[in-house]
């Protein structure tokens, strides 16, 4: 990928608030940027081999939506929690096994997206970021939903494809959680907290291929509770 390449595309992004460079084999995050903080809005590096984040990240004060997926990072500086107007942030497909206290302070984040990564525990410290709409964590080595989570304002938490045994009844106490996905995962039906199901707002609760036939639900207390609150959700989407 030649610099004049990456020129040509900064150029571009000087007009539009835009890069994109996917698949190009950067092997870091192009210094050139740098010229650029003050109206980049959206960056898009997925796909490529970039192993660092550098710390710079958080002189990208106008930046909107930041998308690594498909890189090699391990871990990520604190001073990406200077990104104050970050709404997305979409790093699938790396090699992530923890947040920095730092992504606490992101305060507009709607979207975090990590999927794909090598988390063996549920990140902490997202408790702070009142508008987060959606989580996704499917793909990971989670092995437990823990207390904290209740903490969380998210609509969506998304867990398909761990090794989940264990869910605190605590996770019922999220505020704003319509939409858990907990498929793929090594839960027996006695693992699913009641509470869940007669006092939780869940109204989608995903939990195909795990240790028991999903029919069985039916047997839980507060079983119709969840299916009321499910088939009014069906019904205004209808």
């Amino acid at each position: 990928m030649g610099n004049s390449a990456i020129k040509a595309h900064l150029e571009n992004s000087q007009k539009t608030g835009i890069f994109q460079l996917t698949g190009k084999g950067l092997p870091e995050f192009p210094e050139e940027l740098q010229r650029l903080t003050g109206n980049l809005r959206t960056v898009d590096l997925s796909s490529n081999k970039i192993e660092v984040l550098p710390a710079a990240i958080g002189n990208f004060l106008q930046m909107k939506s930041l998308t690594l997926n498909c890189n090699k990072l391990t871990s990520l500086p604190d001073e990406i929690g200077k990104l104050k107007k970050l709404e997305t942030l979409l790093l699938n497909g790396n090699q992530l096994t923890q947040l920095p206290s730092g992504v606490g302070q992101l305060k507009a984040l709607r979207t975090l997206s990590l999927s794909g990564n090598k988390f063996r525990e549920f990140p902490g410290g997202l408790g702070s970021l009142r508008h987060l709409d959606v989580l996704d964590l499917s793909k990971n080595h989670i092995q437990a939903v823990p207390a904290e989570v209740a903490a969380l304002q998210a609509i969506e938490i998304n867990l398909n494809q761990n090794q989940i045994s264990v869910v605190s009844a605590e996770v019922s106490t999220c505020q704003r959680l319509k939409v858990l996905r907990l498929e793929e995962n090594c839960l027996e039906l006695t693992s699913i907290p009641v509470s869940i199901l007669t006092s939780s707002q869940v109204s989608l609760l995903s939990v195909e291929g795990n240790l028991f036939e999903v029919k069985n639900m039916r047997d839980l207390e507060g079983y119709e509770k969840y299916m009321e609150r499910f088939t009014a959700t069906k019904k205004k989407f209808a």
